[in-house]
């Protein structure tokens, strides 16, 4: 398809979440903004934890200019859980959206895990992708040891390191294990420490331990992007929260250094979600970055 070759199911979709067939398995997506505009791909994180409703609220913001697909990722959210939960079936799906959006280029956006496929994909899709807009990720695993570190010199909570490596490593039980096993580390994740907000977040997650275990203990083992993050070209934003305490400052410096068009920004009053917590800054910083490098109307129709 071309640029505006775009389905009439993608043309027409609104925020109501669409089942869409991508890759023979049923994914639970939502479009928003404009028909015609530049086309945002977003990857939600933390796989069998994470959904579509993270990316809505941050990149959503944007839909008043961007044409927002948001989803909940194979084995996350709603979607369905067929085959495996590979970063390179995560990264092919994201290209079956894409697909199916009718766009020949989009924005890929990600953070965290979803960082992590972000990258994938535009290492693998360099000629589809646009720009990039990451957020408090990490090109390898070697954040790993930090999240350990920052988890026991934690002053916050006394952290039940069982539960911590059970989920680091991909071995929870069930769905109940992991839900006790995300409340353990929760409290480590924002700048400002709130007990109910964080319960709250408990209680709204949509949990699908296979994905997790499966993305832990399989794809983590030997994650490590930097020697191809050098062939990237598509301009990039990196965003993260300076006491980011699961992918710290450092990594984002690391994939800075390697990716040749790229721009780190620091939120000095974030933890691992600046999106949330200076959700106005963080909102101003990527739409100035997409309006150098994607204006709005760049893909418009005429």
């Amino acid at each position: 398809m071309t640029e505006n070759a775009v389905s009439p199911e993608f043309a027409a979709a609104t925020t109501r979440a669409q089942r869409v067939v991508i890759n023979g398995n049923e994914l639970a997506v939502e479009v928003l903004g404009p028909e015609g505009a530049p086309v945002i791909l977003t990857h939600h994180g933390a796989p069998g934890l994470g959904s579509r409703a993270e990316p809505r609220a941050s990149f959503g913001r944007l839909a008043d200019e961007y044409r927002v697909v948001v989803f909940d990722a194979r084995g996350s959210g709603e979607s369905e859980g067929a085959g495996v939960f590979s970063h390179e079936q995560w990264a092919a799906d994201l290209d079956g959206l894409r697909e199916w959006a009718g766009a020949e280029t989009v924005i890929m956006a990600g953070g965290s895990y979803g960082g992590f496929i972000a990258m994938e994909y535009a290492i693998r899709y360099p000629d589809r992708v646009s720009a990039v807009v990451l957020r408090d990720t990490s090109a390898d695993n070697g954040n790993a040891h930090l999240a350990r570190e920052n988890a026991i010199a934690s002053d916050r909570v006394d952290i039940d390191m069982e539960k911590f490596d059970r989920i680091d490593e991909g071995r929870v039980r069930d769905n109940d294990d992991l839900k006790d096993c995300w409340r353990e580390i929760l409290p480590l994740y924002d700048f400002v420490y709130d007990p109910e907000a964080t319960e709250r977040k408990v209680q709204a997650t949509p949990y699908r331990f296979e994905a997790h275990n499966y993305a832990f203990s399989v794809n983590l083992k030997n994650y490590d992007l930097k020697p191809r993050l050098p062939g990237v070209t598509a301009p990039t934003l990196i965003t993260v929260g300076r006491t980011d305490w699961i992918t710290p400052v450092s990594c984002s410096e690391t994939i800075a250094e390697l990716i040749p068009d790229s721009h780190l920004v620091v939120f000095e009053k974030s933890g691992h979600s600046p999106q949330i917590e200076e959700a106005e800054e963080w909102t101003r910083t990527v739409r100035s970055f997409l309006h150098r490098v994607v204006p709005p109307k760049a893909a418009a129709n005429p």
